[in-house]
This record gives C-alpha cells, structure tokens and sequence, in this order.
C-alpha cells in the first residue's frame, strides 16, 4: 500500500500546441521573386569562386543535390547550369520582420532560430480559430500574400516534433502530429533528420545499428551515455516522442559556427590553410543568416588520435567584421603549425554575441 504521507507525484507537463515554420528554399526564393529571368532555373546563393560556399539553393537545384553548405565547385559539378547569385543578407533581414510581425499577429511566445524559421507557442489561440493548424494555415496565407514566398509548416505538441513535421510536406506544405501519433512518427523517420543529430553522429549511429528512430528506442539509456555522453538524455526521450523545452522568446545566441570532417587527415599547412577558408566561408554564411555579431573566435582542431584543441582570440576592435574574422583563424591557425598529426576535424566559431536581433539557439554547421 502506498505511504498515505509521501508526497505528490508532480503535476505532468503541459500540453503545448507548437508551430514550427521554415520559410522554403528562403534566399532562393527571395532571388527568383525578384528576377523573373531565375523562375524555374537552378539557383544558388553563394560565392562560385573556388573557396564559395553555397547559402541557399532553389528546389531546381536539389534535384541535382546541390545542398547548403556545399562548396561551390562541389555544386558546380552536380549541376553545370547552377546559377549564381550574391547574397543580399539586407534584403532577406527586411522580409524576415515582415515575417516577424504576422507571427507576432497570434502569439508573443516566438523563437526564432535564424531569418527563415521559428517556433511558435500557440497553446493560447488568441484570435479564436479553433486549432493550431487553423492558426498555421492562416499563418502560411498572409506569408504567401504580403512577400509573395511560401513556408512550410509543422503543427504538434513539442518543439522536436513541430520541427521534424515541417520538413514532411516540403515545400509549401503542413504537416500535423497529434500527441497520439508522436512516438509512431518519430519513430518511423531516419536519426539522420533529427535535430542535433548531424552527419558524424548518423555515421556512428548506423555503426552501432540505430537507423531510424524505432532503432533508437530500442536503446536502452545507459547504452545511449556509454556512446554519446550527455546528449543521451535528449536522444532517449527524442526516440519517444518526448521534448518538454518551452518555446523561448528571449533565448540567447552563444555561439555561431561551422566545422568539417575530413574524409583523410590533412597536414600539410597549405592544405588546411584551404579548409579553414573554406569552413570560414561557410561560418560566415551562418553568421549572417542569424544576423549576429560577436567578439571572440574560436579555432577547433581535431587530430588523427581524437585529441582536440581549442584556441580563441578576441577580435581587434571589439565588433565583428568579416574580414577580422577570417583573420582572426588564420592566426589561431599559424599558431599550431606545423601539427604534430593530421588533422580529421577543423571548425571555426564566433562567440561572445553582441548583436542578437535574431536570438536563435546555440547553432554549429555540420559539414
């Protein structure tokens, strides 16, 4: 019989109603909106000089697999008819307030991750239109008729599972989760579109057998931190559906990023000298898409034996300009030349934020 004077067992957790939006294929799209002459052609947004790096690219060209975050040439020899077009961050920070302001027409709880997505806490439906994917819906048409772009969006009790749906229907499209469907969805899907769970992780989870998320909940917690520290916890109740983190319209940015893994150690000083340009690039490209500034960065330098090391530097002036931040890793770089080893993983990142219009959570690039 159970003890008449221990205590409560604590209230469960709310039900939310959440709303993830992910503007589709945005920098692309803004471009073909703007000029004609790129409707139905493939675009990339991004440098197509050598060491460029691909922001954004239109449906046209992920038929091709040109991806974000790709290098330029990479791009160039999956689509040979890839155009290019320079990035007008500007342009993209005015339609993201525009954007802005339709979420803030339903809700005050909004998270922003960058310029072109957002959670959205809707649990309160203020305007009276009976469900959060009414809400939804109503949200995607004023998008679709004030900056003539189109978002997707996912509707479901949590933020994990809102963020997955959007993906789902793509482009255009909306997808709903009600809690009764949430661990069979989640388990239904690859670990490789979890959040979080970037290529190096998939790698070594496919190793160990996790494949989808049915294979993941199989796991059992202890086995999860034996492999993966202390993202286990998140992982463990990812695979079942579970994600109790509020929508946080005042989270700060800490850290923006990017980093490579290598298929084959480099060394030699001209050959990383290559890769940090290259992961800079692609830093740079995630820095303006969330619109920060920050003052100090960080080298990331992992060896053939799995050591790592980090060196950091506080940039000259106190504020961030593009130049000064590549600058600023080439010197952290020169430092540690020549490496005792080779070299299987080198990132580069901007911390100590000053600027956070778009407040987003801690978010490094996976290449």
């Amino acid at each position: 019989m159970a003890d008449s004077d221990s205590a409560p067992p604590p209230p469960p957790p709310p039900q939310r109603k959440i709303i993830h939006i992910d503007m589709d294929a945005f920098y692309a799209s803004v471009e073909q909106r703007d000029d004609p002459a790129l409707r139905g052609k493939p675009v990339a947004v991004g440098g197509s000089r050598a060491r460029g790096v691909v922001a954004a690219a239109s449906y046209e060209a992920r038929t091709f697999g040109v991806r974000s975050a790709m290098p330029s040439v990479t791009a160039l020899r999956r689509c040979p008819d890839l155009v290019f077009v320079p990035p007008r961050f500007d342009v993209y920070g005015a339609i993201s307030q525009q954007i802005r302001a339709i979420f803030a027409d339903y809700t005050d709880q909004i998270e922003p991750l960058s310029l072109d997505e957002a959670y959205l806490d809707v649990t309160e439906d203020r305007h009276g239109l009976g469900s959060a994917k009414a809400i939804a819906e109503q949200i995607r048409a004023r998008i679709k008729a004030e900056t003539g772009l189109t978002a997707s969006a996912g509707v479901s009790y949590n933020k994990f599972i809102a963020k997955l749906a959007s993906d789902q229907n793509k482009p255009d499209g909306i997808c709903v989760i009600p809690p009764a469907r949430g661990a069979a969805f989640v388990a239904s899907l690859p670990v490789k579109r979890f959040h979080g769970v970037g290529p190096v992780t998939a790698t070594r989870m496919a190793a160990l057998g996790i494949e989808t998320g049915a294979d993941l909940r199989e796991q059992p917690l202890a086995f999860l931190h034996a492999h993966f520290g202390s993202y286990a916890d998140y992982l463990y109740g990812a695979a079942r559906g579970i994600d109790h983190r509020p929508v946080r319209s005042n989270r700060a940015t800490k850290s923006v990023g990017a980093e490579r893994t290598f298929e084959t150690d480099i060394a030699s000083p001209a050959d990383l000298h290559a890769a940090l340009d290259r992961v800079a690039e692609a830093a740079l490209v995630r820095i303006e898409r969330h619109g920060v500034r920050g003052r100090t960065v960080t080298l990331k330098l992992r060896f053939s034996d799995f050591r790592t090391i980090t060196r950091a530097r506080s940039l000259s002036r106190g504020a961030f300009d593009r130049t000064s931040f590549v600058a600023g890793g080439r010197a952290l770089l020169d430092a540690q030349l020549p490496v005792p080893l080779g070299v299987r993983l080198l990132g580069l990142t901007l911390s100590g934020i000053t600027d956070n219009e778009e407040a987003t959570e801690q978010a490094t690039l996976l290449l």
